[in-house]
């Protein structure tokens, strides 16, 4: 990614914010309570969700506090010449109503038609309101989307992926997942999208800390790359090249010697001296079979980050129909973007939020790679020889 943009706005909005995370002004909590009384009972095909604030989550995917600050976050571009979008009753849409249009179609996934049925709204308008609120919040956003600025702020990610499996100095766990796609036959370039699956697809990499948190993404590339390809053409991986990335404080052993920091990564993902993989075969000796086990344990919070992002965004869970493959990688930056939010802002986690399953790629096979280099060879095995 690029420059992290936005760092004062976001305090600034924070700073609007009450500590319940709702507009400060008591006119506005009032106007935002009447806006969804009065939204929920003019929209069709809403009713079948649980009562109450379960209600409203489930059909947004964020709480109240979550929905008013991204509200906030937006409002500026959102409301600007805005008066041509109205329901199909002539009435103007509300801020409320663009922001709950557009979350409404990342999270359900479901068509601009279905869509627009079930909320009184015109296809094309369902379209032009979630494409304005994308285009706002990847620059709004994109605060919430940064690598740690700081030796405090990444001593606290140390510490919290220590807290998982004892796996010390790791700084972040690193994935990809596909999102698949339908495209016609007719498409000149359909054949740069066939990946090994024989789908269509765009591929996502993340990087996330022990919370679930992106922390750093890539994507835009064809589901065709192989992880290791994917990795390298990320500016992450030049970061780290160049020492600028994972180039902080060393953590000295019990025997004297140091390790740097680091990630950890699944067998599809070379070994290098700030990546570490699993050992590779089943007769191994107890210290690197215990390592495999905590390395395994340390990587879950990736999976289950990617899989409660296609389970909450939905429109990149399922296949999508005919996208336009330059716009899709700015979608899939701001369901990350609200997945962060979700996070900043402190939203319970119900367990309707937490999916059943860590599998976030069905029918995607393991991938491995046979790239190592000697120091990430030595740093694992340093790792391993703290588990005998």
């Amino acid at each position: 990614m690029g420059p992290i943009r936005g760092l004062r706005k976001k305090k600034k909005l924070e700073r609007k914010l009450d500590s319940n995370g709702t507009a400060s002004d008591s006119s506005e909590k009032d106007d935002a309570i009447d806006w969804w009384d009065d939204f929920s009972k003019r929209t069709n095909g809403l009713h079948s969700a649980s009562k109450g604030l379960d209600r409203f989550k489930s059909i947004f995917k964020v709480s109240r506090k979550t929905f008013d600050y991204i509200c906030l976050l937006v409002k500026d571009d959102m409301t600007a010449k805005s008066g041509h979008f109205t329901f199909l009753n002539g009435r103007p849409l509300s801020l409320c109503d663009q922001v709950a249009v557009a979350l409404r179609r990342l999270g359900s996934g479901e068509s601009l038609v279905t869509i627009g049925d079930s909320l009184g709204l015109n296809h094309s308008t369902v379209s032009q309101v979630t494409w304005r609120f994308v285009e706002s919040m990847e620059e709004r956003g994109l605060c919430h989307l940064h690598w740690p600025s700081n030796e405090v702020e990444m001593a606290q990610v140390k510490s919290k992926f220590e807290k998982i499996q004892g796996l010390p100095n790791c700084c972040g766990s690193i994935d990809t997942t596909h999102i698949t796609m339908c495209l016609p036959a007719s498409d000149p370039t359909s054949f740069v999208w066939l990946d090994d699956e024989k789908n269509h697809s765009m591929v996502l990499q993340v990087i996330v800390d022990a919370e679930m948190r992106f922390r750093d993404i890539l994507t835009g590339l064809p589901g065709k790359l192989s992880d290791r390809l994917v990795f390298q053409s990320s500016n992450f991986h030049k970061l780290c090249d160049k020492g600028e990335r994972l180039n902080g404080k060393r953590l000295e052993l019990p025997d004297r010697s140091e390790i740097q920091e680091y990630i950890v990564g699944d067998s599809g993902y070379p070994l290098l001296s700030y990546l570490v993989t699993p050992y590779d075969g089943k007769e191994l000796s107890t210290s690197k079979a215990e390592f495999n086990k905590r390395h395994t344990a340390t990587r879950l919070v990736v999976q289950q980050a990617l899989a409660m992002l296609k389970e909450r965004w939905r429109i990149i869970q399922g296949v999508m129909w005919r996208p336009d493959k330059h716009r899709l990688p700015r979608i899939i930056l701001v369901c990350c973007l609200l997945h962060n939010i979700i996070i900043d802002i402190g939203d319970e986690t119900e367990d309707g939020d937490v999916p059943l399953s860590i599998e976030h790629d069905v029918d995607y096979k393991q991938q491995v790679c046979d790239v190592f280099d000697s120091k990430g060879a030595y740093l694992r095995e340093r790792l391993s020889l703290l588990f005998i």
